[in-house]
């Protein structure tokens, strides 16, 4: 796999796939922030998801990609061939075992996207979009999810309405009442504290003990 890494760096803006195109890499998300997302011929557009650093992209064996890909931040990528992959898998058990593991935390997103575009306030759809991204951070830095944590927010306020089908007003009021409410305190521009991670996902209507968030 070191041999036939593919190292791409994408511009804010950028599309690394249009649906129904062909991905010719599959690969992990080194850095940034990416979205998926479908535009209908009517001209509307859903957003179905976000991937960022340690987010896996495309699927082996399966070259064509169902949906938009576009950087939403300056993305590096480290792909691998599809031959060159699906040659791996073969032959590395662990690897296999890595991706059915990627794949199931794919479909437990997946299914918790449509309960929050569905069912939750507004409130609570802030509330689920900044646990998220909250507790992946933690992943990546083996951290404690009940513990206060300083989070990086890559998405702008029109970025986010547009993730939770929301307006930017709506947003807007939000966060200022989650700041009103001790939920987040702003640091600076992207940058944000959460005092208490357990009062942010129960606030989301999510509890801590199972689910997307462990």
């Amino acid at each position: 796999l070191e041999e036939s890494k593919i190292y791409r760096t994408y511009m804010a803006g950028d599309v690394i796939a249009h649906a129904g195109s062909k991905l010719p890499y599959v690969g992990s998300i080194m850095g940034g922030v990416a979205a998926l997302s479908r535009v209908f011929e009517d001209g509307r557009h859903q957003s179905v998801g976000l991937l960022m650093p340690g987010d896996f992209l495309g699927r082996p064996g399966r070259s064509l990609t169902h949906f938009d890909v576009i950087a939403l931040t300056e993305v590096e990528l480290c792909g691998f061939q599809h031959k060159t992959f699906a040659m791996m898998l073969e032959k590395a058990s662990d690897l296999r075992a890595r991706m059915v593991e990627v794949m199931l935390d794919d479909l437990d997103a997946a299914r918790a996207w449509m309960m929050m575009l569905g069912r939750k306030t507004a409130r609570e759809k802030l509330c689920s979009l900044l646990a998220y991204i909250a507790m992946h951070q933690d992943r990546l830095h083996q951290a404690n999810q009940t513990d206060a944590q300083m989070i990086y927010l890559p998405l702008g306020r029109e970025q986010i309405a547009d993730f939770l089908a929301l307006t930017h007003e709506t947003v807007s009021r939000q966060f200022t009442a989650l700041t009103a409410d001790g939920l987040i305190e702003p640091v600076r521009k992207h940058v944000m504290r959460i005092p208490d991670k357990g009062r942010l996902i129960a606030t989301a209507g999510e509890d801590n003990d199972g689910g997307m968030w462990t």
